[in-house]
């Protein structure tokens, strides 16, 4: 592995306590100063690990003591060439990693444990505290993560995050190892540096308890190093660097930068909100118990099912092993039957958004009234983003109750929301990779494409069709994408599957262009083992031989839906990366992403061109064969601009 003289390694690491100083470790070098000096600054440390690297260059490691999100005492490690430290040679290249999960994971090997054939350059372990920076600490990581010092990362995010906390703001990382990790595999479901390390570069495990500090802090920089170069590579064979490039990487300084800023809440409103929901909770019991003659748990499914099917007599749909069912199916089915039914049916939808929204938001509203979710971006096994801590992409929609908790998401004083998302997006993919001739005159003439696809289904004029026409089309347009059977159709617009079967043979003979790709794209991930979105991003498919008919089954949906739901991620998430750039020089932040909506808090008089600038970059963050289309609004809450 070549490194070259003016290579600056930094690995960032979260520990549980501080090191005060290393002795000189195997064949290092002691060094008697103290003093380093980076450009026009001086660090001075109280003990040091010296080891060379392969062409004889000296290679040091410095911790700084850190604070992340409250974490006391975390210490950021440096390993830096001390030849360019000590001469202010311009800087190359720079190494980080955060793992702030788990203080005390390491890579539980040392170098005498690397399996045959595998190289890693040893690097040194130097120490530094906190206070011996003083202030010059922040001078050091604004020089450190300036632009012209490049960096390769391992989970550059948090990181990232944890310096705009402390007003620093970040540029230079032209490599993450995780982020690599999960393109080349999203499915594994972690990429912790240990795991990656033992899997990529062939490092065995080894007792954590059996190495010195210096050992477990050389052995992190030197593996950040090793796949950085491997994964890399792999990227390229695969053919996803331009996604890593263009998309994947530059999203990360976005997504901590809209971590950061966070949303502010309506804390009051939110209050208020709970109170009625309980109000409207305890009439529901009220009701409920009227009926029972008698009080119990109703979240309890034996003591609800006794009430339902023995004290009412309605007639059980469903039994499990431990008795009756209650699920929601169930209730759906009963609800003509007795009043009491849909009482229940609103008490659980009520409870739901009191502990999950009105009582679960209010729990982490900051002292600044802003809520900071964490965006997740190496998790999903189709490239789409989510929310978790809290999840602010599933804050319900589809009710006009559920729908009240955005009101409670508000702008600043004098500023509003603007809010922009994508018209059918994964449909206009759709008609893109199914390259369907007539599914794309449809979006290129503007016209209502579920009502376009209701008159073509039903073979009747554009004007003759129906509210109803519209709504089983729309459910078909969207079912095809995800793979709907007949029975599941069927199940949603409530029809016959006679029916819901004549929509879907009428729908592929009109889109036929869909009709080969669904039988095309089946055979390729049969074929190559995966499936590919437009952008190049792979999903592994490896259940699409199983002899088991439903496994198989699930598999084939999985490698229908994944290039379009996949392929509408990546133009999102470029839609991100060119609207925070394009709002540079504004007030104007990026906040929110839900799925195909994008959410900027601006200045009154910003708006109108926040929203000309977001729309148009959503618009033409990709070139297809048909036009994306984007519309902004703007509002005193996230419901006024949706």
């Amino acid at each position: 592995m070549k490194q070259t003289k003016t290579k600056l390694l930094c690995l960032l690491l979260a520990m549980p306590m501080l090191l005060s100083s290393l002795t000189a470790c195997g064949k290092d070098k002691a060094k008697d100063s103290n003093l380093i000096k980076l450009g026009d600054y001086e660090l001075r440390y109280k003990g040091a690990c010296i080891m060379e690297d392969s062409e004889g260059n000296d290679a040091i490691v410095l911790t700084l003591d850190f604070t992340n999100n409250g974490k006391e005492n975390a210490s950021y490690l440096w390993s830096v060439n001390e030849t360019v430290m000590q001469h202010g040679t311009e800087l190359e290249v720079a190494t980080v990693v955060a793992d702030y999960e788990s203080y005390e994971t390491v890579i539980n090997s040392q170098f005498t444990d690397i399996a045959p054939g595998t190289t890693l350059e040893v690097q040194t372990a130097y120490v530094l505290r906190r206070e011996t920076l003083g202030t010059d600490f922040v001078p050091l990581l604004q020089r450190l993560f300036a632009a012209d010092v490049p960096k390769t990362v391992h989970d550059s995010k948090p990181l990232l995050r944890a310096l705009l906390a402390l007003g620093v703001e970040p540029a230079g990382i032209v490599f993450d190892t995780a982020v690599a990790a999960y393109l080349l595999d999203a499915t594994r479901g972690a990429y912790a540096l240990p795991q990656l390390a033992q899997d990529y570069l062939h490092i065995p495990p080894a007792d954590e308890t059996a190495l010195q500090p210096e050992s477990v802090l050389a052995i992190r920089t030197a593996c950040i190093d090793g796949l950085t170069e491997e994964l890399g590579k792999r990227l390229r064979e695969q053919g996803m660097q331009p996604l890593f490039e263009n998309i994947e990487l530059p999203l990360c300084p976005v997504l901590a930068q809209m971590e950061h800023d966070g949303i502010l809440v309506d804390a009051q409103a939110l209050h208020d909100f709970g109170e009625m929901l309980s109000e409207r909770i305890d009439a529901c019991e009220s009701l409920i118990f009227g009926y029972a003659g008698e009080t119990f748990n109703l979240n309890s499914t034996r003591q609800l099912g006794v009430f339902l099917f023995e004290t009412l007599g309605l007639p059980p749909v469903k039994k499990t092993k431990s008795g009756y069912s209650t699920n929601a199916e169930v209730l759906e089915k009963l609800r003509d039957r007795h009043p009491a039914v849909q009482a229940i049916m609103d008490y659980r939808m009520l409870t739901k958004l009191k502990s999950t929204y009105a009582d679960g938001l209010q729990k982490v509203i900051e002292p600044d009234g802003r809520i900071r979710t964490t965006f997740q971006n190496t998790v999903t096994a189709t490239g789409r983003l989510s929310s978790t801590d809290p999840n602010l992409q599933n804050i319900p929609v589809r009710t006009e109750l559920g729908s009240e908790i955005r009101r409670m998401f508000v702008p600043r004083p004098g500023w509003v929301l603007v809010d922009a998302d994508y018209s059918q997006i994964e449909l206009r993919v759709l008609a893109h990779i199914a390259d369907d001739t007539r599914m794309q005159e449809a979006f290129r003439s503007g016209e209502d494409f579920h009502a376009v696809t209701a008159s073509q289904v039903f073979g009747v004029p554009l004007a003759s069709v129906t509210p109803l026409m519209r709504r089983h089309a729309k459910a078909v347009n969207f079912g095809i994408v995800y793979g709907i059977s007949e029975f599941s159709l069927a199940q949603d617009i409530g029809v016959s599957r006679a029916e819901a079967k004549a929509y879907i043979d009428s729908y592929l003979e009109k889109y036929s262009g869909v009709r080969a790709y669904m039988h095309d794209i089946k055979e390729t991930a049969r074929e190559k083992g995966y499936v590919e979105t437009i952008f190049g991003r792979r999903r592994a498919i490896p259940e699409i031989k199983s002899s088991n008919f439903n496994v198989r089954s699930g598999a084939e949906r999985i490698a229908l839906n994944t290039p379009v739901q996949g392929s509408a991620a990546d133009i999102i998430k470029l839609a991100m990366v060119r609207v925070f750039h394009a709002l540079e020089g504004l007030q104007a932040r990026l906040l929110l992403q839900v799925h195909d909506e994008l959410i900027v808090e601006c200045p009154q008089e910003e708006a109108q061109q926040v929203m000309q600038i977001v729309t148009n970059e959503m618009e033409h963050a990709a070139a297809l064969r048909v036009p994306l289309v984007a519309e902004a609004k703007q509002g005193e809450s996230w419901y006024a601009a949706k």
